[in-house]
């Protein structure tokens, strides 16, 4: 006899979105911190193989022209919703 655990769908381990209030949590090797979201920015740690993905390259263009250089939050913020971020992580990874 036996039973069934739900299946839990999890994040892959490249992208990891820090959970905890402390917003200066260890970034590891090979990863950078992005911020993104429109109104409320979310802290996102991704591998820096995405830096070559046009589409990513595509929103450091977008950012640098809203944001410039100096920007107050003093990290890279990428100006697009969270779900749109998610999506181009999403795809970025399965090509």
């Amino acid at each position: 006899m036996g039973f069934r655990l739900p299946r839990i769908v999890t994040a892959k381990p490249s992208l990891k979105r820090t959970l905890s209030s402390s917003e200066t949590s260890v970034v590891p090797k090979g990863h950078f911190a992005v911020y993104v979201g429109e109104a409320e920015k979310k802290r996102f740690v991704v591998p820096i193989s995405l830096l070559n993905h046009p589409s990513f390259q595509n929103l450091l263009s977008q950012a640098e022209e809203e944001y410039g250089f100096n920007h107050p939050m003093g990290a890279l913020t990428i100006p697009c919703s969270e779900e749109a971020f998610l999506d181009l992580i999403s795809s970025s990874q399965s090509s």
